[in-house]
């Protein structure tokens, strides 16, 4: 699978068929039409590229997505952790938080999760 990285159009793109799947292709260019100020054929070029990266899905006309918008958010994230912290998600943690001061409700949060994923 090609990398998993948008543009800022191609974001806001992916946006609207995340928010409107399954949606047909045609009213996908409407859609874009009315909010990029895209023409039909601009609309289906990027829907193209975007399936052959293996984002989406475009089978008889009905666009869906192949990765979910959290999977596609998960993947960006890890690769951000990977590239910037050498993959240590505590390296990363303690970067976010001396910038950003946790709040008890993140905190209690936080630990859910790490108590959740020793259970599991």
């Amino acid at each position: 699978m090609e990398e998993m990285k948008l543009g800022v159009v191609e974001s806001h793109f992916a946006d609207i068929i995340w928010a409107n799947e399954p949606i047909g292709s045609r009213e996908l260019s409407k859609i874009c039409e009315k909010e990029l100020s895209w023409k039909r054929p601009t609309t289906y070029t990027v829907l193209r590229k975007l399936c052959e990266r293996g984002i989406f899905q475009n089978v008889g006309g009905i666009v869906s997505s192949v990765i979910s918008k959290a999977e596609f958010q998960a993947m960006q994230s890890e690769k951000f952790v990977e590239d910037t912290f050498q993959g240590s998600l505590p390296a990363f943690i303690s970067a976010f938080a001396t910038r950003k001061a946790l709040t008890r409700e993140e905190i209690a949060q936080i630990r859910h999760m790490i108590d959740s994923y020793e259970e599991g």
